[in-house]
């Protein structure tokens, strides 16, 4: 293994492991706090014991999320000094937002732990807002520098150095909102659907559990918009690549020559020696009208640039599809879901929709990795996209397998620790039944939620 490809490698695992505690620290606050919100409202203590268990396992994510953070806060700078030195004074400013949200986070995290009886009701749920604000936050602006690297600028460049450094200008440019509303949504979507998929499954084995019918319902209420939405700020993205990284779009979609009238390819698999997608299922005229809103425009082609500078074109190109197949998937059952709410239907004895939820569970995970997989794989072989190439930015430090291996060992150690924890919390859910109903009005105390079970 090669020192870039050992030094690619342990960024990717990083980024997979790290990735799903930062998702999960935008999404699992939120419905922390709606759970306590609908505990205030109707006094049901379900809803309280909810809102104690969520906040334990964001607790738990946190501290892994923090963990792998910091590791990859430190790869950054031994890995690639190259590519910090120069973008370091230019996306410093986000990092250093991201630093003081992860911050805010962490703080009022342990104001909502400790204060259920030492702060007021409303004091509680507001610190509780401060936590599911400061975690969306915080991947904003860790997406926002992502974007720079794909749409750089705020910044001249004068014999190969950034000069004329513009951090604002920087921040704002021109894939960060089209980024940073995809991967919030997706947050969402993906941890909503997890844990609404945990709890569907244990509802198909006991459908009058009251603790696992209303988990689903608010899971499914952060899910289900999320997904729904998640096509719109799809095409969004898309469309902003079209323009500013057209050789992602073509690898996305194996356009090898530049051409009008661009047929959209639903399956296929790309052969980059004949520079074909052999048994390709095609829809007429799609991408053009997809990408440019002009069923006749032109969409460019890998061939306008030269081989070297392809990326990975079937690694991007399946990992596309499978982002677009599973968040499908996802939107579809969100809108299953919201007709049967519509239609004032009992979710929980609905055992189609059950199982399509619970199926659902690790679906939105593996969007958000095929989504990453595109955007970082696409861009290659920039590390800044059009400014400076990944085999430059690497550190000439040798017998770089070596921390790749250490590294990956302490994330599989890591995740192990991690699905323990969570097991062991979630089976030790109450087994209440729907039919038998408890109160416990706000300020009751520790010992009455402890009882209500």
């Amino acid at each position: 293994m090669s020192d870039l490809l050992a030094a690619r490698s342990q960024m990717a695992v990083s980024l997979a492991f790290h990735i799903v505690f930062a998702v999960i620290g935008i999404a699992m606050p939120l419905m922390m706090v709606l759970a306590e919100r609908r505990w205030q409202v109707t006094g049901h203590a379900i809803y309280l014991d909810l809102a104690k268990r969520w906040a334990k396992g964001t607790a738990i994510l946190f501290a892994v999320g923090a963990v792998s953070g910091t590791v990859l806060s430190f790869e950054l700078g031994l890995l690639w000094p190259k590519f910090m030195g120069f973008a370091g004074p230019i996306i410093g400013m986000p990092f250093s937002l991201e630093g003081f949200a992860f911050f805010t986070e962490a703080i009022f995290l342990g104001i909502y732990l400790y204060g259920w009886d030492r702060i007021s009701s409303r004091a509680h749920l507001w610190a509780g807002v401060a936590v599911a604000v400061s975690g969306t936050a915080s991947g904003v602006f860790v997406v926002i520098a992502n974007a720079w690297m794909n749409a750089p600028t705020g910044f001249e460049l004068v014999n190969g150095q950034a000069v004329n450094v513009d951090p604002i200008a920087a921040m704002a440019n021109a894939a960060a909102v089209s980024q940073a509303l995809h991967m919030t949504l997706a947050a969402y979507a993906a941890t909503g659907f997890a844990v609404a998929g945990i709890h569907a499954f244990l509802l198909l084995k006991d459908p009058a559990n009251a603790f696992h019918r209303r988990a689903l319902e608010i899971a499914l209420l952060v899910a289900a918009p999320a997904a729904v939405l998640q096509p719109l700020s799809g095409d969004l993205s898309a469309r902003h690549i079209a323009v500013h990284q057209p050789v992602k779009l073509a690898a996305a979609e194996a356009v090898f020559r530049t051409q009008p009238d661009a047929p959209l390819t639903l399956v296929g698999w790309p052969d980059v020696a004949l520079q074909e997608t052999r048994f390709a299922l095609e829809i007429p005229y799609a991408l053009s009208l997809l990408a440019f809103h002009d069923p006749h425009a032109v969409v460019q082609g890998l061939d306008a640039v030269p081989r070297a500078e392809w990326p990975n074109v079937p690694a991007v190109y399946v990992s596309f599809r499978v982002m677009v197949a599973v968040g499908t998937y996802l939107a579809l059952v969100a809108l299953w879901a919201a007709w049967l709410a519509w239609r004032r239907a009992d979710l929980a004895h609905n055992r189609w929709l059950l199982r399509a939820v619970a199926l659902a569970a690790p679906m939105g995970f593996i969007a958000v990795e095929a989504g990453w997989m595109v955007t970082e794989l696409g861009r290659q072989p920039w590390v800044i996209y059009g400014v400076l190439k990944t085999q430059d930015a690497v550190t000439p430090m040798p017998g770089l397998v070596v921390p790749f291996v250490t590294f990956t060992l302490l994330y599989c150690f890591l995740g192990v620790i991690v699905v323990w924890l969570l097991y062991r919390h979630i089976i030790r859910s109450p087994a209440v039944p729907e039919w038998r109903g408890f109160y416990m009005p706000p300020g009751s105390g520790e010992r009455g939620a402890g009882s209500s079970t």
